[in-house]
């Protein structure tokens, strides 16, 4: 077996080669998705205080939204993945951004807040098999030695999302009222269906993939490894990211017009990791994944050490935003591990980040309403941040002991 394979997924398969061009502009329609996705899934965590107020509940409570969120994309990540992994990749994106862009755009309409839920749940489910799809495509077009380069431009979208599009969502959401942001998300997910379909070439459906051989990746310890060092490792993540509105205003004491300032530092942040790190991670994968868990831990401990600073805030921000080179890096690492199933694996990433997101949200909100206050999302994050460096150590040590076992075969 290859040690890297990525069976019926080249986008180049039984085709010529795409030029250099195409390329360049199939990734830019790819990540003008993710920046939609992004915009959507981070702008809300700075309106808060602003849907909790519409609709009359507490910022605790409006927290619910985030997890619900998550939970769409945990569930949709791998039912959509094995329906659609016999389906043509072209197609399968394209409903994809579709069914995203009508749920926005369905939840700047909500009337009551449990609807508001709903919608937010239903817009979740396509997520996460966006992204696998798309890493899937980008890295079919590329070297082997350059894909988690091409996972990173795809999602180098999210980065700049957090960068722009989340602060100038969270500005205008605070100046109009939220429902806009959710609007303009919309608008961008019917933009990328355009993109998507002028620039990707039609595809064959992939042969001889079914529902039980994208399955298979559920029997892969190594695959339930890495999902697991997303799913605990990054907790802390979002545990700072869903609360950043009152951090930034009750505890380091700023204007609430600073939060969208805020996350544009944390937007820096990641562009810098996505870019440097998707570099780190096609020179050493596993490295890269073990020093970000360690520096993470470090960063999350001194944010709660010093989030009254607003210039420490700021850069402990920017520092936590840098962790996001294990985004592509997972995805890579779950692209070598899966075997054959490559659309499920890919897209079950997403669904432990969204793990990560709704227990981040959650077990934040449950320091908050224990009394220890907005300060302690750092520590809450960094205990998390241990358990995933520990799934990261067991990862290593059983791929160690297959290699010695098998030396003639890769592993796992």
């Amino acid at each position: 077996m290859s040690e890297h394979p990525l069976p019926h997924a080249a986008l180049s398969s039984g085709q010529p080669p795409l030029a250099a061009l195409t390329v360049t502009l199939i990734i830019l329609a790819l990540a003008v998705g993710s920046f939609g996705i992004g915009t959507g899934e981070f702008a809300i965590m700075g309106l808060l205080p602003d849907v909790a107020k519409t609709f009359g509940v507490t910022t605790a409570e409006a927290g619910y939204v985030i997890s619900a969120y998550a939970l769409g994309v945990v569930v949709g990540a791998p039912v959509i993945a094995v329906i659609g992994a016999r389906f043509r990749r072209r197609d399968l994106l394209l409903a994809l951004m579709g069914i995203f862009a009508a749920g926005n755009l369905a939840s700047a309409a909500a009337p009551t807040f449990h609807t508001f839920i709903l919608f937010r749940f239903l817009t979740g489910l396509p997520h996460g098999a966006y992204f696998g799809v798309a890493a899937l495509v980008a890295a079919s077009m590329v070297p082997v030695n350059k894909r988690t380069q091409a996972v990173g431009k795809v999602m180098l979208g999210l980065t700049v999302a957090t960068l722009i599009g989340t602060p100038l969502a969270a500005f205008f959401g605070q100046l109009l009222d939220w429902q806009f942001m959710f609007v303009a998300v919309g608008i961008t997910g019917l933009l990328t269906v355009g993109l998507i379909a002028i620039f990707l070439p039609r595809d064959k459906a992939p042969k001889g993939i079914n529902a039980l051989t994208e399955l298979g990746a559920l029997k892969r310890r190594q695959v339930w490894l890495t999902l697991g060092i997303a799913a605990t490792g990054f907790c802390g993540m979002f545990a700072v990211f869903s609360y950043i509105s009152p951090i930034v205003t009750e505890v380091a004491g700023l204007h609430v017009s600073m939060v969208p300032v805020i996350m544009a530092i944390f937007g820096c942040g990641m562009i810098v990791g996505n870019i440097f790190g998707a570099k780190l991670a096609d020179l050493s994968l596993m490295r890269t994944i073990g020093w970000s868990l360690v520096l993470y831990f470090f960063v999350l401990v001194s944010l709660s050490l010093t989030a009254e600073n607003p210039v420490l805030l700021g850069l402990c921000c920017f520092l936590i935003g840098c962790s996001f080179v294990v985004g592509p890096a997972l995805q890579t690492r779950l692209m070598d591990v899966a075997g054959d199933a490559q659309t499920l694996a890919a897209a079950l990433n997403h669904s432990a980040f969204n793990v990560a997101n709704a227990l981040g949200a959650l077990f934040g909100g449950m320091a908050i309403t224990a009394g220890y206050g907005y300060g302690s999302m750092g520590f809450v994050g960094a205990a998390t941040a241990v358990i995933g460096f520990g799934v990261f150590l067991l990862s290593l040590a059983l791929e160690k002991a297959d290699r010695t076992a098998t030396p003639a075969c890769p592993a796992e």
